[in-house]
This record gives C-alpha cells, sequence and structure tokens, in this order.
C-alpha cells in the first residue's frame, strides 16, 4: 500500500479489510495497511469513533471483526479498482462502451458515483477505449438469468421453456445445478427429466422460467466448469463416432470439449460425440487434428466429411 494515505484512507482500508475478513488480527491489518502493529489499532480506534463496532477478541481464534447490524458505507475504489472494472466490463461486453447498453448505463453510473480524483482514469477509459464486438458471444436476459441464479442458490426445480437454434421451442423440467460463463457464452448446467440426463442449455436461448415447487440436491463435490466441457458435445441431433490412429494422450489436447469425449480404443482412442452442424464439425473441427481419423459413425458427418474431401481434392487437380 502507498506510504502517502491519508489515516482517513487507512481508516477506510481498514473497514474494508474488516468486512472482507473478520477475524483479522492486528498483525495481519498491520502487514496489509503496511503500518505497525500500534498503528493498525489506531485505525481501528479510527473507526470506533466513527460509530462504527468494531468488535476484538483475543486467543488464536480472536481478532477484529464488524459487530451485526453494521451498516458500511458507500464502497470505495481505489483509481487501479476503478479501471480494472471498467476494462473487465468492456472486454467482456463490448457493447458497455455504448451508453445506450443496459451494462453500458450501469457502468456510466458507477463511473460518475466516484470522486473525481478516482474515477477520472476510468472516465477516460471508457471515453476513448473502443472494443470489437465478439461475434461468438451471446447476452442472455438479465431478468431470465435471475431467475436462474434464483433457482440454483435454492436448490429449486424449475421448468424452462427453451429456443433450440433452429428455432423449434419446448419445456423441460430441470434441476438447475450452476450458471457457467464459457468463451462470452452463458451456459445453464442441469439435469434435464425431460431426457433423463446432464444437459447443457444455453442461457439466451431459455425463454422463459417456472418454478415448480419441487427441490433438489446438487451432486456432491460439483465441479461445474470440468463437468459442462464434459457433457458439451452431448444431446445434439447427430451422432458422431470419430477413431483416431494415435494414443489418446497425442491426440486429446486437440480435441475440444464441445466435439465429445475422448476414450482409449486399443492402440489409438476414439471420439464419441454428436454435433447440430456436421459441416461446421467437419471443417472446423477434425480439420485441425493432426492425426489420421476414421468417421465410423454419424451419417450425416461421413456425408459432410465426404464433401468437404472432394472440395480440396478439386482444389489442387490440374483439370479445369
Amino acid at each position: 500500500m502507498p506510504h502517502d494515505l491519508s489515516p482517513t484512507a487507512r481508516a477506510l482500508r481498514t473497514l474494508e479489510v474488516l468486512q472482507a475478513r473478520p477475524g483479522t488480527t492486528a498483525g495481519e491489518l498491520a502487514a496489509r495497511l503496511g503500518v505497525t502493529e500500534r498503528a493498525a489499532r489506531r485505525y481501528v480506534g479510527i473507526l470506533r469513533e466513527a460509530g462504527i463496532p468494531v468488535e476484538s477478541a483475543r486467543g488464536p481464534h480472536g481478532g477484529y471483526r464488524l459487530g451485526r447490524g453494521t451498516r458500511l458505507p458507500p464502497v470505495h475504489f481505489t483509481q487501479s479498482e476503478a479501471v480494472g472494472l471498467v476494462m473487465a466490463v468492456l472486454g467482456g461486453q463490448p457493447a458497455a462502451a455504448d451508453a445506450d447498453d443496459l451494462v453500458g448505463t450501469a457502468l456510466g453510473k458507477v463511473v460518475k458515483a466516484l470522486p473525481e480524483r478516482v474515477g477520472q482514469q476510468a472516465a477516460r477509459l471508457r471515453e476513448y477505449a473502443s472494443a470489437a464486438p465478439d461475434p461468438y458471444s451471446a447476452r442472455p436476459d438479465p431478468a431470465v438469468t435471475s431467475e436462474l441464479v434464483d433457482a440454483v442458490a435454492a436448490r429449486r426445480r424449475v421448468a424452462v421453456t427453451y429456443r433450440g437454434e433452429a428455432g423449434r421451442e419446448w419445456e423441460a423440467d430441470v434441476d438447475p445445478w450452476s450458471l457457467v460463463v464459457r468463451y462470452g457464452r452463458w451456459y445453464l448446467l442441469c439435469h434435464s427429466h425431460r431426457a433423463d440426463a446432464i444437459r447443457t442449455y444455453r442461457v439466451d436461448r431459455v425463454r422463459a422460467v417456472r418454478p415448480t415447487g419441487h427441490v433438489f440436491e446438487p451432486p456432491e463435490d460439483l465441479d461445474a466448469v470440468a463437468v459442462l466441457e464434459e457433457n458439451l458435445g452431448l444431446g445434439w441431433e447427430f451422432p458422431t463416432r470419430v477413431v483416431f490412429d494415435a494414443p489418446l494422450a497425442e491426440v486429446a489436447p486437440w480435441i475440444r470439449p464441445p466435439m465429445g469425449r475422448l476414450e482409449p480404443l486399443g492402440g489409438g482412442c476414439v471420439l464419441v460425440g454428436s454435433t447440430r452442424n456436421p459441416a461446421m464439425y467437419a471443417q472446423e473441427w477434425l480439420t485441425t487434428v493432426p492425426y489420421a481419423f476414421r468417421v465410423e459413425g454419424g451419417q450425416e458427418l461421413r456425408a459432410a466429411v465426404t464433401e468437404l474431401a472432394a472440395r480440396l481434392a478439386a482444389a489442387v487437380t490440374d483439370d479445369p
């Protein structure tokens, strides 16, 4: 921490530390503030003089903590935190550079609420930085996302109305385990009672959420990101099965999770999954794997690979 901060700034920093880490000792507080323990106790005293109840306890589990019911003052940002916030928002949602965007409006309110000394750099960054739109990202409805968050937190089963890529809508009762953000897209990781299987639904395609009155217990020690990665390639319309003439350890780094699950097979390995777009699967995914392979399953994928092979062969023929 800079050594030129005023006693008031250090007292506010003390408040932030105690809010985030109840039970902080005087020694730990001193280390975080960059002062002596005596000075750290003095800043605790300043908070108490300002009417903020700071309790202290001795012993191995002692330390300082805020009293129950403490009403904290508005959040304070450092200049670096404010600039970092603007960078994170623009990086995650380029449209926030536009003041008419929902998130852009919220960001503008945050920046305007900052003291001029702190918010000046953040305001300049927002004004002069440009962000290219991500063609692969999709923004879900905040109201729908909020309903799903509530259901995840309450462990409450919900009925979701979902619109597939082709525009067809259906309804399914699901146990919402978690929301996962992956490469600019929001996914609902859940157990679908309609399919009696794990499903990964894109939140931007969820049209409505309705409570069912049932509760559920999520899997113990759920690693939501890992489970999502494992299941992104399952449940699509067209099945796929691709055999590689190379060991699994060599092929694995080239396989994206949406392509399916890679399993050992003899001296090689097999990729089992599904896709909604066989042509994309062939052109953008399989062609990047630098090992010989055979498409053994999925007539649609076999047809897509056959067509791609014919196009590539025609590209190097000497005949016009």
